[in-house]
């Protein structure tokens, strides 16, 4: 105890510190970048030479050389001598407006000229949402692509349904597939709207106002409608919010964060289903060679993956009510207590989607079909399915539906106590071959328990839906120049 409490902790240590488990084991580099403190500040930066660029256009005084200044500087960025400023103003803009006018002389006199915290804080905030959002688009492309792929592999092979995860009538591997398939292609289109919905708030002033560039153009409401629209296209954007307060109005935050949310519903939705069907042994995502599923139990098979993504998308899916919460609480022009909520929740949406897509890229790949256990429970339960064509055989050999019926209700809870009170096969087929009464159908039993008269229209159903609905989504991406997602995750 005497040496451990002795025991110096180094605080300057990466390892001393909390890290989020969204940047050190699971979020995509390039999504990370995104949300990155690098990102943000020289998107500010560029904002504060897009609003003096239009300002020069539209008649302030403003030189060539201080824009270029401004323009030689974006991404040397001094993060220490920004967090001291900010311990002395206690604001972070305002740090960073005097650590870039110390490296542009020049241009200090202009930088940030009429515009309010929010001209940089959330017209960044837009253009990090749009690029994630796009980010997002093509990894959920990819794993429609991947899943795309293995329904119409699939879709011939018989499989048992579950409705109240009870044995139902058959559907094919494929056509289930189909279903997480659906969903993803929602998710696709409530991301893709979400995005091209973004616009921009472009130059607003203090609560929307735009009072401060009204001052700047001597009262000329026309240059600052101008100046607006062009801060706006120098940008990357075509469109402004028509209204905001100090802020855009942070229903926007909720629309995006509610598309992700929605996504994550659908991916837990999708592994918890494969996480069943690997228990069952019908199905599994990929399990790598020197891969260990226990420390104790040697043999087992977990599916970690799957796993993964279902914890991400309850993390996922409880941003929800952060998002929904903090528009409720903007008050008249807007509160401050968005901001810290903000940024942990926008970030850890998009981080959080990122990483769930990226594992569940790398699941839809390898999938693993195992068609002789599936072929084996079919086995197991299509006798009981097959009463009513039983039925339909001997009528059509001019037997008395009723009696047929009757004959057959009692053979089938025979055979049903033979697998649920003794732990038997089930014999149902073998009770009806020794009965004499469906002696005209024995011959038939085979082609009656067929298990492919069992799948009605499925694999047409799955070609119908990837050609119809799947391909033209899938169309909009050039998935061909993507990075494939690498195996071993």
């Amino acid at each position: 105890m005497a040496a451990e409490s002795a025991q110096v902790i180094d605080y300057s240590s990466p390892y001393s510190n909390y890290r989020s488990p969204l940047s050190t084991r699971y979020a995509s580099k390039e999504m990370q970048y995104n949300f990155s403190d690098q990102n943000k500040f020289s998107t500010w930066r560029k904002l504060w030479i897009n609003l003096a660029k239009a300002e020069k256009e539209l008649g302030l005084d403003i030189k060539d050389e201080q824009i270029e200044e401004m323009q030689n500087h974006v991404y040397d960025i001094d993060f220490q001598d920004a967090a001291e400023e900010e311990k002395l103003t206690r604001h972070d803009v305002m740090a960073h407006v005097h650590v870039f006018a110390k490296l542009c002389p020049l241009a200090a006199p202009i930088i940030h000229l009429g515009a309010t915290s929010c001209f940089v804080g959330d017209n960044t905030d837009l253009i990090i949402l749009r690029d994630g959002l796009e980010m997002l688009q093509y990894k959920i492309a990819a794993v429609i692509q991947n899943l795309a792929k293995f329904c119409d592999e699939h879709k011939d092979l018989p499989v048992l349904g579950f409705t109240h995860l009870q044995p139902a009538q058959l559907t094919t591997v494929g056509k289930r597939g189909t279903l997480w398939l659906f969903d993803l292609l929602l998710d696709e289109r409530a991301i893709r709207r979400a995005k091209e919905d973004l616009r921009f708030r472009g130059a607003k002033g203090t609560t929307g106002t735009q009072a401060s560039f009204l001052q700047l153009f001597n009262g000329d409401g026309e240059k600052v409608k101008a100046l607006d629209q062009r801060v706006t296209q120098l940008s990357g954007f075509t469109k402004t919010y028509p209204v905001t307060g100090q802020t855009y109005s942070r229903k926007v935050d909720l629309e995006v964060v509610s598309a992700l949310s929605s996504l994550g519903s659908t991916i837990h939705k999708m592994c918890s289903d494969l996480r069943l069907l690997a228990n069952m042994k019908e199905l599994e995502e990929p399990f790598e060679k020197s891969q260990i599923g226990s420390s104790a139990m040697p043999y087992k098979r977990n599916p970690m993956r799957s796993e993964r993504c279902c914890a991400l998308a309850r993390h996922l899916i409880s941003l929800f009510n952060n998002a929904a919460n903090t528009h409720s609480v903007q008050w008249m022009e807007r509160t401050l207590d968005d901001s810290a909520n903000r940024r942990l929740t926008l970030a850890e949406a998009f981080l959080t989607a990122d990483a769930a897509l990226i594992t569940l890229a790398n699941i839809t790949q390898g999938l693993v079909v195992y068609p002789k256990v599936i072929q084996r429970r079919i086995n197991q339960e299509l006798p009981f399915m097959s009463a009513e064509n039983i039925i339909m055989a001997m009528v059509k050999k001019g037997g008395d539906r009723q009696i047929c019926h009757e004959k057959i209700r009692v053979l089938s809870q025979e055979a049903g106590n033979e697998v649920k009170i003794h732990g038997r096969e089930n014999d149902l087929l073998d009770r009806v071959r020794a009965d004499p009464y469906f002696a005209p159908i024995v011959n038939d039993l085979k082609d009656i328990l067929d298990p492919s008269t069992y799948i009605g229209r499925a694999p047409s159903q799955v070609t119908e839906f990837l050609e119809g609905e799947v391909k033209p989504v899938l169309s909009l991406y050039n998935l061909e120049k993507m990075k494939p997602v690498n195996l071993k995750i």
